[in-house]
């Protein structure tokens, strides 16, 4: 989908694959995936935490040169004033075994709820409809309702999953329990697992719940964990908090889309995925007055982004309470509106948000961030280091320019741990606090 915007009018266009992009000042056609390839040996995937969260090794990018260190000392490479930018989202136990009458296993991975806010089908009492994967779909046939026994709050809990039909590449799936008076987080937290990445080769264990949670997570609805804030703990953050560093929260609901491959030849063909995010008005206002702003992790990124242009929406008229911003939407607002300040965008939001009377505004975003992408307010960026092709690597090229080659080369012959479980880094835009 892509946003045309005529005399201060939107047109939302549904694009086939092949779209042209000649009105945008860069082509996507042009972005090949396979110029973001590298070999990725599998012993340097983490396949478990360190015990110790703020142990991990930190690389650290900045003016072109790249150095390291650990993590827990992340407050010397920050200056007083900055201000940090953390996702307070809580990965939900989306994984759940059922087995069949046959014996057979079927895993169905809760992606999203259908019809529903993710608050609300979460707090859903006896029965809600989600958006699945299905493990051994072939096995399932529609109509078909599976059942679990599970206890729930020392008692007996009863669960069952009917298959109500396929939509594109996932599948509909309608959950009942009894007792019914029973939330569905709470039957999540009983009867599920935590949906450890695929590149993960292990079951969930006990110890996950705890470790693939970042120490301030406290909004459940990501089915993956924003990687990049397992790192912080409680002492890391008070030890930000006597340099000056302030830090707020966003939250973004982190899809299963994240560990989506590319699999066109160019960018220009790939469907990002959508992911919901809540922006709170302290946290407006915290980025309206910081000179410097760290994102940590991509899905803080590309929310504070994403922030931005619909703020430039309501500054033009182009938005009105519809707090979306589709794939390649900020491109050709780049295009138009490039030139609108941050302060006047932010001004725009918080004016809705007096109008309103509310403290609180929820967003969906399917922003991509390639090479070309011109960034309006992200200083720095706390991440880990992720798969070779992959669009969060094409988000740490846009970011840091073809040097993302050097900060590679170094975390490989360096032997860096890589992905969720892995080490981090703090890279500054164009090498430039």
């Amino acid at each position: 989908m892509l946003w045309i915007v005529v005399d201060k009018q939107p047109f939302r266009v549904d694009y086939p694959f092949g779209f042209n992009f000649t009105t945008m000042n860069f082509d996507p056609e042009n972005i090949k995936i396979s110029d973001y390839d590298y070999v990725l040996p599998d012993e340097l995937i983490a396949a478990f935490p360190l015990k110790n969260r703020s142990s991990s090794r930190l690389l650290v990018y900045k003016e072109g040169l790249v150095s390291e260190d650990i993590f827990y000392n992340l407050p010397i490479h920050i200056n007083s004033g900055n201000t940090i930018l953390l996702n307070n989202s809580r990965v939900i136990e989306a994984r759940l075994l059922f087995e069949k009458p046959t014996g057979g296993v079927i895993e169905i991975f809760c992606l999203e709820p259908l019809h529903q806010e993710m608050h609300q089908a979460l707090a859903s009492i006896g029965t809600v409809d989600w958006l699945c994967m299905i493990g051994g779909a072939s096995k399932w046939k529609p109509g078909v309702v599976l059942k679990k026994i599970f206890t729930l709050n020392g008692e007996a809990a009863y669960l069952e999953a009917e298959y109500m039909g396929k939509l594109t590449d996932h599948f509909h799936i309608r959950f009942r329990w009894d007792p019914a008076r029973n939330s569905f987080a709470s039957v999540l937290q009983a009867a599920g697992a935590i949906p450890l990445p695929p590149y993960i080769k292990r079951k969930a264990i006990k110890e996950d719940e705890i470790s693939y949670q970042t120490v301030f997570g406290i909004d459940p609805g990501s089915v993956a964990a924003p990687t990049a804030a397992l790192h912080f703990t409680q002492e890391v953050l008070e030890k930000l908090s006597e340099k000056k560093v302030t830090y707020s929260f966003i939250t973004l609901h982190v899809g299963a889309g994240t560990f989506q491959p590319v699999k066109s030849t160019t960018i220009a063909a790939h469907l990002m995925h959508e992911e919901s995010f809540t922006l709170h008005r302290e946290t407006l206002q915290m980025i309206r007055t910081s000179t410097t702003l760290i994102a940590t992790g991509t899905t803080s990124l590309r929310t504070l982004e994403t922030i931005y242009w619909l703020g430039v929406k309501m500054v033009m008229g182009i938005s009105k309470r519809q707090w979306t911003l589709s794939q390649w939407e900020a491109y050709e607002l780049e295009k138009l509106y490039g030139s609108i300040s941050p302060d006047q965008s932010f001004q725009a939001l918080a004016a809705w948000m007096d109008e309103t009377q509310t403290d609180v505004l929820h967003g969906k975003t399917s922003l991509i961030i390639v090479p070309g992408y011109i960034f309006k307010i992200t200083s720095a960026l706390i991440t880990n280091f992720h798969q070779p092709r992959s669009t969060l690597l094409l988000l740490i090229s846009a970011f840091i320019g073809e040097d993302w080659r050097k900060v590679y080369r170094y975390a490989l012959h360096h032997r860096f741990r890589f992905l969720s479980y892995g080490d981090s880094s703090l890279l500054w835009k164009n090498g430039q606090p």
